[in-house]
């Protein structure tokens, strides 16, 4: 696979240019980047202590449908005490006070996706370690957006060609950011950021690869539903929840994204809670997309 070329800089919040536009990420810019991060005290917090984000998390639980997933408090407890272990570096914490005042939505977003990759890798391998690999890069997926203008995150009016573009940046800067701030460009967090948009049959950003690694697509699949059923910008009302649901069912039919996630997602908006692997999918699809959805649509510039 070709190296990826930077379309636009990545710069960190304090206004350092780590790369510029049109650098070739080769393993030697790379390498090069890593060892010229001279931090290498950068202190290692825990994010669920940091600011209010436990609470927060509490508060966004209890709303619907995430009321409906998240029912049992024995069962948060445990997912809890897992998110209790992510420990990350100041910079990183950083890009969530970021998001809290300039860009609400996308701070709330990142929480979720956070504590809702956790549920479902517990789901789909409860006993394995990957959920704690999950819930370390669960917090910290769209950290690239750090380097998109906010006029682009919270246009409200089709972006145009050109945004768009900018926009699908954040995959790549998170890649650049958390290769720095890790001093590791290999390790599964970086990669996680660069291909939670990567998809089964090629069809994603930013390298357009065949998707294969389970807790990337547990992370891709928290992403997409979390974006369907909450209000965006572009779209001032959300999904309802069975449509959202029809739409991740008709990503795995395509064979864009995996079953089992799916299918975890879908036993835990269950009341019953079935076994995700014995769960029946229904075929007839009858929601809708919500009035005045304009992701997708592109303006002229």
């Amino acid at each position: 696979m070709d190296n990826i070329i930077t379309e636009f800089p990545v710069t960190t919040l304090d206004g350092i240019e780590l790369v510029p536009a049109g650098t070739e990420l080769t393993e030697e810019v790379l390498q090069e980047l890593v060892d010229g991060n001279d931090a290498s005290n950068y202190e290692f917090l825990p994010l669920m202590d940091y600011q209010r984000i436990r609470q927060d998390m509490l508060i966004f639980i209890n709303y619907p449908p995430y009321n409906i997933i998240f029912p049992d408090q024995e069962e948060n407890e445990k997912i809890f005490k897992i998110l209790g272990t992510v420990r990350l570096p100041l910079p990183v914490l950083e890009s969530m006070a970021y998001f809290k005042k300039n860009d609400f939505q996308t701070y709330r977003h990142t929480l979720m996706v956070f504590i809702l990759s956790v549920l479902i890798a517990e789901i789909i391998k409860p006993d394995a370690n990957e959920p704690f690999s999950c819930a370390f890069i669960g917090s910290s997926h769209d950290i690239g957006k750090t380097c998109i203008p906010l006029e682009i995150l919270k246009k409200r009016t089709p972006l145009t060609k050109s945004e768009h573009k900018f926009l699908k940046h954040h995959a790549v800067a998170g890649y650049v950011l958390l290769s720095y701030y890790l001093k590791n460009h290999k390790g599964f967090i970086a990669r996680l950021a660069r291909d939670h948009h990567e998809r089964r049959d090629g069809s994603g950003y930013p390298r357009g690869i065949a998707q294969t690694d389970t807790m990337v697509e547990i992370v891709g699949v928290a992403d997409v539903y979390d974006a369907l059923i909450m209000p965006r910008s572009y779209r001032p009302i959300s999904y309802d929840n069975r449509t959202a649901l029809e739409e991740m069912t008709r990503m795995a039919e395509r064979g864009t994204i995996g079953w089992d996630a799916v299918r975890a997602l879908i036993s835990r908006n269950c009341l019953d809670k079935p076994g995700y692997k014995d769960l029946v999918i229904p075929r007839e699809k009858r929601g809708s997309a919500p009035i005045g959805n304009l992701y997708g649509k592109i303006a002229d510039e």
